[in-house]
């Protein structure tokens, strides 16, 4: 595995990977915005293929523990977190289908582009809106790998939100509560 490129080597760098057919371009607008909204390096690394491991053959989705549990075990060496994105449709038991999923204070969150590509009504959104979409999930996830819980706040990007609609009308930003939690987080050496 690729190591991080870290030239002033203080900042964590966050390794940002596409799995099988997700957009690299995608994968560049997570680390984009992880940069720019977590003032942490991000690197997009080369694309890797999805653990077979991880299909439910009978849901015809993968399994996001299954996943995260799979990807742990790859050596990013020097990457203070990862972020997996993928293009097939992942669940946990307890949903049917999840946009992304992370440990509380975990090394891997995923990404899914798979439901973001298709309004409620199942109309197709144009490629900058499905773009706007998986950044807000890449950047809750990794607040949940910062060991930010769910928020209350409907405007935060860490509130949850379990549909496209919904997670159209979250801004790009975390509420005071969160930005002091991060801020703590990331102060941790």
């Amino acid at each position: 595995m690729t190591a991080a490129t870290n030239p002033q080597g203080t900042t964590p760098v966050v390794a940002v990977v596409p799995f099988a057919d997700a957009s690299t371009t995608a994968a560049k607008v997570i680390a984009a915005h992880v940069s720019g909204y977590l003032n942490l390096l991000a690197n997009t690394l080369p694309p890797l293929e999805i653990p077979l491991d991880a299909l439910d053959e009978t849901r015809r989705q993968y399994n996001a523990a299954t996943l995260i549990q799979t990807i742990e075990a790859i050596p990013f060496e020097g990457y203070f977190k990862v972020i997996a994105l993928f293009d097939v449709d992942l669940f946990i038991p307890l949903f049917t289908h999840v946009f992304g999923e992370a440990r509380q204070n975990g090394r891997v969150a995923l990404v899914s582009l798979f439901r973001l590509q298709t309004h409620m009504d199942g109309s197709s959104p144009p490629a900058d809106r499905v773009l706007e979409r998986v950044a807000r999930i890449a950047l809750h996830e990794m607040g949940h790998l910062l060991n930010l819980l769910h928020c209350d706040d409907e405007r935060c990007l860490m509130h949850f939100c379990g549909d496209v609609d919904r997670l159209d009308q979250t801004t790009f930003n975390f509420c005071r509560h969160c930005r002091t939690a991060l801020r703590r987080a990331l102060a941790k050496p």
